[in-house]
């Protein structure tokens, strides 16, 4: 078991050289007295004698979360002591330089090495274990590694070194994944952060990044996260999810898939509304599906997460200010520039400011299919939202002017919606019609009816028309000759 150490442990002790090489000295390791190592006979001693020595029997069935936490921590500790003597040995300069193959070679047969030499007595997949464990906290992401590979996470929330909470299948849970310390988080975080050119410090505490599948990073740092960094991850699906998946999940019914897809063919202005964890950003990517590849798109986005598989994309990403505070590239400055890029459609990753102005602009003059997201409950609190923002950017535009601008430039907005369970809906598809007085006029064509739940607690509901047999961008499925798809998609809805 970890920290065992062998019989003979009466060799007299002998000073510990320096620690320049923790390799080179195989008996210091062995008699130096480690807390950890004194730990180890009442956990072996357990199993083998539970007949003879004492009551203790009793306690040790249900204490049987106990043990894995004495395990755990005997596992830390051991990996701990083997990495410390790694760093004393290894030269890092020149491990940067071998691939990531052969540097993982190295570093398990330094670390195999360190294992015999401090005499460390353990099974096969214990020591295969380490040695992952090892190799992830030197090049990867160290303990975040296993869950990164786990296609059935979609959120990693990292509360300091000691709690990781993963959700699955819309619900969190504590996992027993931990870090060494907040020092070895910190370098995790400036690794992720780094990739993409950016750097979170006390000077610059707060930080969005992207790994490089897509996924969406957040972190906060000391002295803003007062319990050590929070590391925030948005997975994302190794595997691009389709509208047909969408379908399989019940997200949205066959009949709205189909209506989906002709708003998306026929170049028609789409706003995706939601809450936080809705899933805007995975049906942009299933809208973006539809689109031509002989059209060129330009996306603007904080952290570039969209994945779209034209080809013929400009993927643009804003930058935030240097340590001087010059240098930021905001969304603003991005959604301007796709002016001048020749585009046909614009897809803005979330709309949250003054840019929304400009993407109504682009949707108004030439660049229709253009779409975005904004953080909305409903389409009708959407179109306020997108007013607000547009407000504030001191333009000085009537309220009267701005919801000209709205009606004239958005035609659909998608509302999709995180219910109670956990499960994920596209509750609305509403068109938007005009103005009538001061209010923007919008139209359901599908809603999504709750029915009740069934008998594990799950949502039951389902998808349904309003009965809308001609909405108002009937025109335009016709110019794209995709008028009798619309309609019979509409008859058998209803």
């Amino acid at each position: 078991m970890f920290g065992k150490r062998p019989a003979d442990t009466a060799t007299p002790p002998t000073p510990r050289p320096a620690a320049k090489k923790a390799v080179a000295a195989p008996k210091p390791a062995a008699a130096e007295p480690k807390p950890s190592a004194k730990e180890v006979p009442p956990k072996v001693a357990k199993p083998p004698k539970p007949s003879g020595e004492k009551p203790q029997a009793a306690p040790a069935a249900p204490k049987a979360g106990a043990a894995d936490d004495v395990q755990s921590e005997r596992y830390f500790e051991t990996k701990t002591t083997i990495f410390n003597a790694l760093i004393d040995t290894i030269d890092l300069s020149q491990l940067s330089q071998l691939d990531m193959e052969a540097a993982a070679e190295e570093i398990r047969d330094i670390v195999n090495e360190i294992i015999s030499i401090k005499g460390l007595q353990m099974s096969i997949s214990e020591q295969e274990s380490l040695l992952q464990d090892i190799c992830n906290d030197v090049l990867g992401y160290g303990p975040l590694e296993p869950l990164l590979a786990r296609d059935d996470i979609a959120d990693i929330m990292v509360n300091g070194s000691s709690r990781v909470f993963i959700e699955v299948g819309g619900k969190i849970e504590l996992t027993k994944v931990r870090f060494r310390d907040n020092v070895q988080l910190m370098n995790i975080c400036q690794r992720i952060v780094s990739q993409v050119g950016r750097r979170v410090d006390e000077a610059s505490p707060i930080c969005d990044a992207r790994l490089p599948d897509g996924s969406r990073v957040n972190v906060i740092a000391p002295p803003l996260s007062i319990d050590g960094a929070a590391l925030t991850i948005r997975k994302f699906k190794k595997d691009k999810l389709t509208i047909n998946n969408l379908v399989e999940f019940d997200s949205i019914s066959q009949v709205g898939a189909d209506v989906l897809g002709i708003i998306g063919g026929c170049r028609i202005n789409t706003l995706i509304s939601g809450g936080t964890g809705s899933g805007k950003t995975t049906l942009l990517n299933c809208m973006t599906s539809f689109i031509e590849e002989d059209e060129r798109v330009i996306t603007c986005e904080d952290a570039a997460e969209l994945q779209l598989q034209q080809p013929h994309v400009v993927r643009l990403e804003t930058r935030p200010p240097n340590l001087e505070g010059q240098g930021e590239v905001t969304m603003r400055d991005l959604v301007k520039n796709c002016l001048r890029m020749r585009p046909e459609r614009i897809i803005v990753g979330e709309v949250r400011g003054p840019e929304a102005f400009d993407l109504l602009q682009a949707m108004n003059t030439g660049h229709d299919g253009s779409m975005g997201t904004l953080h909305a409950n409903s389409p009708r609190e959407a179109l306020q939202r997108l007013e607000s923002m547009i407000t504030m950017g001191g333009l000085g535009l009537p309220s009267k002017t701005i919801r000209e601008m709205i009606v004239g430039s958005v035609d659909i907005v998608i509302q999709a919606a995180r219910l109670r369970d956990g499960s994920r809906r596209i509750t609305h598809i509403t068109e938007v019609l005009g103005t009538e007085g001061d209010t923007i006029i919008t139209q359901d064509l599908f809603v999504y009816d709750i029915e009740g739940e069934d008998a594990d607690g799950k949502i039951a509901g389902r998808h349904k028309s309003t009965g809308i047999a001609r909405p108002a961008f009937w025109d335009r499925a016709r110019y794209y000759g995709r008028h009798t798809e619309l309609a019979e998609a509409l008859d058998a809805a209803e």
